[in-house]
């Protein structure tokens, strides 16, 4: 959007500025075609039958390189369950998901298998056969069958980041990609994303040393991209992001004002030290909270059928011209 004399908005120009000078995506024209396909295939479902909606969901944290080859970098704190839960409960719903994801972070049908060892998993028998150990039988059929149904049933994209470089750059592709299925593109927008980082330009091409002595570094703020999302990348989907902050004080405060100031559609308030147990779901007209019943209790399962009726009501609001 061009202000009164031809001059960008300060936001606009942040982030043109930001994917002009970050590192080139390894293998995007790869990425480009493996996301098209997956969209094209969904749209002619889509005509063959009801509309299948796609729901985009990030999950994990974002990395901040300190080198360009780097050694070094500031991560951001997030396991990717929520991610990795919401995706399994989506494709319940009957939602296709691009999951973008952190490398290493928990993963969806996942997350009940042991995690100290892959090698837990298995045992060697008495002919010498390798099989999946008794123990772990049910759960590992289970995690195995639902995974393959829904990639093989065209349900479920994996998409791989590292650094923030990488996840608003596919983010940016993901939204353009989705813009066509209009109302019935979702955005859930879990990842953990670094508000800080340094510039590529900025940045030493090879590991820092330490002998130079103490490091002193300036972070340059990550410009705000939900906005730009809403407004130009793909403005008719329905938009959740995710808000948290370990003074419960301002929680609601901050979940409203970012609601208000990016356009999000709902945002998901969470306190880091009850995150696992209860959120808040903030919308203009008002506030739910969800609150995991039990410890084999996913809150995630509330959570997205909360969403999934909100989006529903959004889709119908949208094809009546409702705004």
């Amino acid at each position: 959007m061009d202000s009164i004399k031809g001059v960008k908005e300060p936001v606009e120009s942040d982030v043109e500025s930001f994917f002009s000078k970050a590192p080139p995506l390894k293998d995007c024209d790869k990425l480009f075609e493996k996301l098209k396909g997956f969209i094209d295939r969904v749209v002619r479902s889509s005509e063959n039958g009801k509309p299948v909606r796609v729901v985009c969901v990030t999950s994990g944290g974002t990395t901040v390189p300190l080198e360009q080859r780097c050694v070094r970098y500031i991560d951001n704190f997030s396991s990717g369950n929520r991610g990795a839960a919401s995706t399994e409960y989506f494709v319940k719903a009957g939602y296709a998901v691009i999951f973008l994801y952190r490398w290493g972070s928990c993963q969806p049908y996942c997350r009940y298998l042991p995690q100290d060892s892959f090698l837990d998993f298995f045992e060697i028998a008495e002919d010498s056969t390798i099989k999946v150990s008794e123990s772990h039988d049910v759960v590992v059929k289970r995690s195995i069958s639902e995974y393959r149904k829904a990639v093989e049933g065209g349900m479920l994209l994996k998409l791989p980041f590292t650094t923030i470089f990488e996840y608003l750059q596919i983010l940016q592709m993901v939204a353009l990609s989705m813009d066509c299925l209009k109302s019935l593109g979702m955005f859930y927008l879990a990842a953990a994303v670094s508000d800080f980082y340094v510039p590529w330009e900025n940045m030493a091409k090879h590991k820092i040393q330490s002998a130079e002595g103490p490091l002193d570094m300036r972070l340059t703020q990550v410009p705000k991209m939900l906005s730009v999302m809403r407004k130009d990348w793909a403005p008719a989907a329905f938009c959740i992001s995710f808000k948290l902050e370990t003074d419960p004080d301002i929680l609601l405060q901050k979940a409203d004002t970012a609601m208000r100031k990016y356009g999000m559609h709902v945002v998901v308030a969470n306190e880091l030290a009850t995150y696992k147990s209860e959120v808040t779901v903030v919308t203009r007209c008002g506030k739910t909270k969800v609150c995991s019943r039990a410890k084999d209790h996913d809150l995630e399962m509330e959570l997205v059928d909360i969403l999934v009726e909100q989006h529903s009501d959004y889709i119908k609001k949208f094809e009546s011209g409702i705004k």
